[in-house]
């Protein structure tokens, strides 16, 4: 009985550190699902929900930078240089995706993004979103636990722009250039 007790917990710990750490965040949009495709898949889309500037070429190798901060330096704008991986319009895209600016060495590196669509009743789409890829330890963490924030956000933000209409980057692009303006503060 101890003996067939200790496998299954063998099998069960070997199972639990098996599994791939991921974010899974999902939304109801109320647009059907080809719309919210376009959403995902145009610069204006993007624009609408997701960030104040984009460069977005929705084929296979193709752009999906988006542009948090689009006043940055080129590579400090946000996620810069990401590529389409995949697109099945209009029910699956996936890229790959990394770190923001402030967290450089994962900053590196590429995790990997798949966002699906699912028609409701031809006027909701549910969106699912998985994120995966993650290291371990030190900024890994950090950076884990900033998309499981950020995540919410985005889809939420895209939920709004079917409800009540595209985001209005004004307020944000002001703060961002009164952030430009200032001097660099000197390190110690």
């Amino acid at each position: 009985m101890r003996t067939a007790l200790a496998v299954v917990l063998l099998v069960l710990a070997s199972f639990a550190t098996a599994q791939e750490r991921a974010l899974n965040k999902e939304a109801i949009v109320p647009a059907p699902v080809e719309a919210v495709w376009q959403a995902w898949t145009t610069r204006d889309g993007i624009v609408s929900f997701f960030a104040p500037d984009a460069e977005i070429e929705p084929r296979v190798g193709g752009a999906f930078h988006v542009h948090m901060d689009p006043l940055a330096q080129p590579g400090m704008k946000g996620a810069d240089e990401m590529r389409f991986m995949a697109l099945q319009p209009p029910s699956m895209l996936s890229f790959d995706w990394n770190a923001p600016p402030h967290l450089a060495q994962v900053r590196q590196q590429r995790t990997f993004v798949v966002v699906r669509f699912k028609d409701i009743d031809g006027k909701s789409t549910k969106v699912t979103l998985h994120h995966t890829g993650w290291g371990d330890g030190g900024e890994w963490d950090q950076t884990y636990a900033y998309f499981d924030r950020a995540w919410g956000n985005v889809l939420g933000n895209l939920k709004k722009r079917f409800e009540s209409g595209p985001v209005d980057w004004t307020d944000w692009m002001a703060r961002l250039r009164k952030f430009h303006e200032q001097p660099p503060v000197a390190k110690p």
